[in-house]
């Protein structure tokens, strides 16, 4: 029984407070309560986080609290009256739930009275029938009257008027209430009076008084002399709860000492309480009480009746009744949860509160005694540290891999004679935490693959299983960091993380490495992760891929072996043997021997296990001296692998005659080989040449056809020139003329044509160009030194486009015996000696001085070149306007006879070369 007493004391110890507040009845909405912050010492953070609530334990909640400043105010206007009746003190008990971890703290509010309820009597009128013959002293009962408030604001005083007749008594009872009695002190007189009409008046003590009033009228009769007289004051009974209707209680008796109609008696119930008259009734007659309606042992334990008796004259006594409820076990526990929680963490330690709950047993004694059990045997047990409270709390570990829920059922029975029992159930979750790793099937895994596989082939996969769940519960896989041979592992194989598949990496060679070992870690993702590692070993199967190799004999280019076998050899001679091995293994390595293609008389044969070639027969002088075999060696793998080696055997009885037969064959074999190099060779430069002059044909035909294009598609106007010796004097042409256009690279478009002459002279139709012949000649000028040995700056004259200006702008050096071209050409050199007098020989020849001397025109011969082309030596005339008419070109000058470009000077070398020619 520790672990329960640790479990009660761990319970005790959430219930970390009580506060008490008093507050008066009828407070309004809203209004302030108590702080609970300060009087509990919780800080507002805490209210949010553990989702601070009232619990009240029925539907009505009085009492609301506010979060956000730690209070508690007025959610719902209260009455004590209805909440408590005359029960003192009047109080309303709470809980205030905190979650994570889970505390309970208790408040009780007192609700005071404040008086807001009169005096009143159930009845608005009260009448008697007295006899004047009643003797002073004489008692009559009167109603009393209900006060719902409780204390000084409760019933205090009665007040008769007038007050010549009667006066008032109270008698204390011993519930506390009193009874009002009105006391005969005068007697009356019918004959005076017949009928008296009385006031009497309640009043409270409260703070302002309030009061109620009865009327009560006394008719005066004659000749009644005895009252009524009960034979107990009080009588005594007990009723079982739930008893039947017109169950007989108790007859009440009083006897009356006068006779005839003045001694009968009837019986009255003056209860003012209210529901009294709908549980019991009494007989007028004969003074049985009866049950009228169901009692309720919860609702009210005992029940006290006034009874009156009264006779014809109007005299009457009283006498209490007292009816105690005895209880009877008719009410289930009831149970009401608190607070709960939904999950719980498996690592969560003994003496965790699950949940709290508050079981009611409205019974008495052990009727209302409750006990709670949990039916399972499960990690879980109940507590009670205080009356109707009960906490669920774990009392061992928890495993969620074991169980992941709990249906929790509990049930509350009470201790009476026959039990009566409640139950709920509370699901629970376990959640999950990292504290399984993860598993393998077994500690070593073997995998199996043959050689020569491809890479990223599918070899294994390893599989682990983690018993947490979720998160923790993803396993991944990793290939943990070692080195086979000195390399690292990760170059060999690969794990994929998720699905632990192991992929090869590249291929493997069973005869390099016959197994790999390495370790695989699987590791969960929860925080901290937690891994297990298998030890995977791939064991590398051969496969037939080696042919065998021959060791013996030695098979070289630059020598032959040969066996050497006498002619007189015995059958069975042992000629050589072939040694062979095969690196694979197992079956893949038995070799078995047999010679290729034998002959119908072969003269050896071959051992098929061990490689032995021996003779099977005589030497005869039909057999060669050379004798060839070809040895095959073929393993036993599937498909089968072979090698083949020649054996050169000599019949011969010297090794000079053996030596001299094989030589011609080595020297016969060298000479094949090198022919058949140069063979090659020289077809492959053949074709290289043949390809070479193919290409260079077809390169130009296309240029040639391009050229050709370019020209049949050009519409500009076509210039001729002539040859030197154009002109006869008569102004005719020879025979034979030449044209030449000059275009730029998109013809089509171009306005432009360039005339070359054969005198070098090339004349420049632009006509973007506004400017006359005449002025351009103007504003180009020679340089003032003629025997500068520096080039001339050209004029920079913006009027002329960069083609047409004179000077090296983009023109390059022409070809010897080429003209020059205005404006493309570069800027002469400058005038020799020999140049400058032939100038002024030919002073009437402007145009020849001025191809020699540089840019210059003169406007006596330079027409206007913007519109018209003028041709030397014929009267037609060019014009860029289709819409011009020709215009007649101007004659030629008279008198000028041909002349020759002017020669650069000459240096000493040329000037040698020139006499040469001369003597020529």
């Amino acid at each position: 029984m520790v672990w329960q007493v640790l479990l009660i004391s761990f319970f005790l110890r959430s219930l970390h407070g009580q506060v008490s507040y008093s507050i008066p009845e009828e407070m309004s909405k809203g209004s302030f309560v108590g702080s609970i912050t300060q009087d509990l010492g919780l800080e507002l953070n805490r209210l949010k986080t553990g989702k601070a609530r009232i619990y009240t334990g029925d539907s009505t909640e009085y009492i609301g609290l506010d979060k956000e400043k730690g209070s508690l105010f007025i959610r719902e206007k209260m009455d004590r009256e209805v909440l408590c009746g005359k029960t003192t003190p009047c109080a309303l008990h709470l809980q205030v739930i905190l979650e994570n971890p889970m505390e309970l703290y208790r408040i009780t509010i007192e609700i005071t009275d404040i008086n807001d309820n009169a005096p009143s009597f159930k009845k608005n009128e009260m009448k008697f029938e007295i006899s004047e013959s009643v003797m002073t002293g004489a008692v009559f009962m009167l109603e009393k009257a209900v006060d719902r408030d409780v204390g000084i604001n409760g019933l205090l005083s009665y007040s008769l008027k007038p007050t010549d007749n009667f006066a008032l008594k109270l008698n204390s009872q011993a519930d506390g209430s009193k009874n009002v009695e009105m006391i005969l002190q005068k007697p009356l007189d019918r004959e005076k009076h017949d009928r008296l009409s009385l006031l009497l008046t309640a009043k409270d003590g409260g703070e302002p008084q309030m009061s109620g009033t009865v009327q009560i009228h006394v008719t005066v009769l004659d000749g009644n002399d005895n009252a009524p007289v009960f034979t107990q004051k009080i009588y005594k009974t007990s009723l079982t709860e739930n008893a039947l209707r017109g169950s007989k209680l108790v007859t009440v008796t009083a006897t009356d000492a006068d006779s005839g109609s003045n001694s009968v008696v009837k019986y009255y119930m003056t209860n003012t309480m209210e529901g009294i008259t709908d549980l019991f009734s009494i007989d007028p007659q004969s003074g049985d009480i009866t049950v009228d309606g169901v009692v309720d042992y919860e609702i009210s334990s005992r029940y006290e009746l006034d009874v009156q008796g009264k006779d014809q004259g109007g005299l009457s006594d009283s006498c209490k009744v007292i009816i105690d409820i005895i209880d009877v076990n008719d009410n289930k526990p009831s149970i009401s949860i608190i607070s709960k929680s939904s999950s719980i963490s498996e690592e969560s330690k003994p003496g965790t509160v699950i949940a709290m709950m508050n079981v009611n047993d409205p019974d008495s004694g052990k009727n209302g005694q409750v006990k709670c059990n949990i039916e399972d045997s499960i990690p879980f047990t109940m507590a009670s540290p205080s009356n109707n409270f009960f906490s669920l709390l774990t009392y061992s570990a928890l495993d969620r891999e074991k169980t992941s829920e709990y249906n929790i059922s509990i049930i509350c029975s009470d201790e009476g004679a026959t039990p009566l029992s409640s139950n709920v159930t509370v699901r629970l979750q376990i959640s999950d935490v990292n504290d399984n790793a993860p598993m393998f099937e077994k500690d070593n895994f073997e995998a199996f693959i043959s050689e020569n596989n491809s890479p990223g082939l599918a070899v294994f996969t390893v599989k682990a299983k983690d018993a947490d769940w979720n998160q923790n519960a993803r396993v991944s896989y990793i290939l943990e960091e070692s080195s086979v041979s000195g390399v690292p592992v990760s170059s060999y194989v690969s794990v994929h993380a998720d699905s632990g598949v192991i992929h090869a990496i590249r291929s493997f060679d069973y005869e390099q490495m016959k197994n790999i070992k390495f370790t695989i870690k699987a590791q969960d993702g929860g925080s901290p992760p937690l891994s297990s590692n298998a030890t995977v070993q791939i064991i590398i199967q051969d496969q037939n891929d080696n042919a065998p190799q021959v060791l013996y004999p030695v098979q070289t280019s630059s020598s032959v072996v040969s066996e050497l076998v006498p002619r007189s050899v015995d059958v069975g001679y042992l000629v050589t043997k072939v040694v062979a091995v095969d690196v694979d293994s197992g079956q893949n390595a038995w070799l078995s021997y047999k010679l290729q293609k034998p002959a119908d008389r072969a003269l050896f044969e071959v051992g098929a296990q061990n490689g032995e070639i021996r003779t099977v027969r005589q030497v005869t002088d039909k057999d060669g001296a050379k004798q060839k075999m070809i040895v095959v060696i073929e393993d036993n793998g599937q498909p089968s692998r072979s090698a083949t080696v020649i054996v050169n055997v000599a019949v011969a009885d010297s090794f000079p005659e053996m030596l001299s037969e094989f030589t011609d064959v080595t020297q016969d074999k060298n000479y094949n080989e090198d022919l058949t190099f140069y063979l090659v060779l020289a077809l492959a430069v053949v074709s290289f040449l043949f390809i070479a002059c193919l290409v260079a044909i077809i390169s130009v035909k296309i240029y040639r056809w391009r050229h050709s294009s370019i020209l049949s598609q050009s519409n500009l106007p076509v210039i001729p020139y002539y040859p030197p010796h154009y002109g006869d004097g008569t102004g005719t042409l020879k025979h034979m003329y030449n044209y030449e256009v000059c275009m730029t690279t998109d013809s089509r478009k171009s306005d432009a044509t360039f005339l070359r002459p054969t005198s070098q002279n090339v004349l420049i139709m632009d006509p973007s160009t506004s400017e006359t012949m005449k002025r351009i000649q103007k504003e180009q000028l020679f340089l003032d030194d003629f025997n500068s040995p520096d080039q001339q700056k050209p004029p920079n004259d913006w009027r002329l486009q960069p083609n047409q200006r004179p000077g090296p702008s983009g023109a390059g050096p022409l070809p010897e015996g080429a003209g020059v071209v205005a404006g493309t050409g570069p800027w002469p050199n400058p005038p020799t000696e020999a140049e400058q007098l032939h100038v002024l020989m030919a002073g009437a020849n402007v145009s020849e001085a001025t191809a020699t001397m540089g840019p210059r025109y003169n406007a006596q011969y330079v027409p206007d070149y913007r519109q018209n082309v003028y041709i030397p030596g014929s009267t037609a005339t060019l014009t860029a306007n289709p819409q011009q008419p020709p215009q007649q070109a101007l004659p030629p000058p008279q008198g000028m006879p041909p002349t020759e470009a002017p020669k650069a000077a000459q240096t000493p070398a040329s000037k040698k070369k020139s006499t040469k020619k001369d003597k020529k």
